[in-house]
C-alpha cells in the first residue's frame, strides 16, 4: 500500500490511530486514497477535533465504516475551521462563538 497522507492542501497531518485503522482495511484505505487532500483534511479534523477520547475512538471508527459506505465528507459537521484559506462563514462563526461561552 502506498502511504497515507494528509495530502499537501491539508492543515493537519493524518493522526496514527486514524492511520492504523485505514492501513488496516483495504476498502476503507482505497476510499481514503481516492479523496482529494482537502477532503482527507476534513476527516482528520472531524476525528482530532473532538474533546473526549472515548468520542475519538468511535470518530476513527466511523471514518473508516463511512468511507466503505462511500462517504467522501464527515456528515453534518461545521467543516475545518484551522483552513486559512477558507474564511469562516458567519453562521459558524457565530456557532463557534455559542460554544466558547459554555
Amino acid at each position: 500500500m502506498s502511504s497515507v497522507s494528509a495530502g499537501i492542501e491539508s492543515v493537519h497531518k493524518i493522526p496514527t490511530d486514524l492511520r492504523k485503522v485505514l492501513t488496516s482495511d483495504r476498502k476503507a484505505f482505497v476510499a481514503w486514497e481516492d479523496l482529494t487532500p482537502l477532503a482527507r483534511n476534513e476527516w482528520i479534523c472531524w476525528v482530532i477535533s473532538v474533546k473526549r477520547v472515548e468520542t475519538r475512538k468511535q470518530h476513527v471508527e466511523r471514518v473508516v465504516l463511512e468511507l466503505k459506505e462511500g462517504m467522501r465528507r464527515p456528515c453534518c459537521w461545521l467543516g475545518c475551521i484551522h483552513r486559512p484559506d477558507k474564511r469562516i462563514s458567519p453562521s459558524v462563526q457565530a456557532m463557534l462563538d455559542r460554544r466558547s461561552r459554555k
